[in-house]
């Protein structure tokens, strides 16, 4: 009989707790299933208001997983201490380990931090030209650690997005107009005024040359062996090559056509007769 009796007492006990450690285990699932539902509705408007603000879908997308999964840890954390279980030393642990990692990490990092700092401040965006980082190019592709340039001659420049942010950037497509900078360098011998009158006509005939802008044409210079115009148009900044380029050999067919020389330098040398 009092066997019968301990064998009751000690199913009472264990009904009793396992009573109680369902109850807690109820309680944590249904705390981390609620947590789960509510961070992923807290990252989900987190990235509308981003893609309202127009933030680049790719930091937007890191954002999101980043915030998502910070919050899941922490609602996990928070199941886990229902149960009973000590967090502090597994929040201990999480911290030494995520400090180790950003110790190994720290050239990753800074690049990570830069690399949202050019997604949110916009230096440059995909298509424009730039120069920085002692390099130039078009931009390819804006990534959380690296900024893709191809090159004029069609090369792929991978550049740590530290390194952007410690140089200076040139963003020669960012405000859509660029002015053509050429020197042409005449004869002494010729006609200052005609020259001039041949630069504008050749300036006239380039229809890309934009119009509302003007057009400096000024001596800029008495050189040892030509007199040197500049001659400064402006242009779209998708223009700014070709029109380079066809000014100039537009420019020296018209010299020629009327007769004005493009000098060169020379040297004269002068043979001293031998001594007596």
């Amino acid at each position: 009989m009092n066997q019968l009796s301990d064998y009751q007492k000690y199913i009472d006990i264990a009904v009793e707790h396992g009573s109680s450690f369902g109850l807690k285990l109820l309680i944590a699932l249904l705390i981390f299933w609620v947590g789960k539902r509510v961070a992923r509705a807290i990252s989900n408007l987190v990235v509308k208001a981003m893609h309202k603000n127009e933030v680049d879908a790719e930091l937007s997308g890191f954002v999101e997983s980043l915030l998502y999964w910070g919050m899941v840890a922490l609602v996990a954390v928070a199941a886990l201490g229902q149960l009973g279980i000590q967090t502090a030393s597994f929040i201990a642990i999480l911290g030494a380990a995520g400090l180790a990692v950003g110790l190994a990490l720290q050239g990753s990092l800074s690049n990570f931090a830069a690399g949202v700092l050019i997604l949110m401040l916009r230096p440059f965006r995909v298509g424009d030209w730039v120069e920085m980082a002692g390099v130039a190019g078009k931009v390819e592709t804006i990534h959380i650690f690296t900024t893709e340039l191809i090159t004029g001659d069609n090369k792929c420049i991978i550049v740590p997005n530290a390194r952007v942010l410690d140089s200076n950037i040139i963003n020669h497509s960012s405000t859509g107009e660029r002015r053509v900078d050429l020197v042409f360098g005449i004869s002494y011998e010729d006609d200052i005024d005609q020259a001039r009158s041949v630069i504008e006509q050749v300036l006239g005939q380039e229809q890309r040359i934009l119009s509302d802008k003007d057009i400096r044409i000024s001596v800029s210079e008495l050189a040892d062996s030509s007199v040197n115009f500049v001659v400064r148009p402006w242009v779209k900044t998708d223009d700014y090559w070709p029109v380079f380029f066809d000014l100039t050999e537009a420019m020296k067919k018209q010299f020629d056509a009327n007769d004005i020389s493009i000098p060169y330098p020379q040297r004269v040398v002068h043979q001293g007769g031998s001594a007596g």
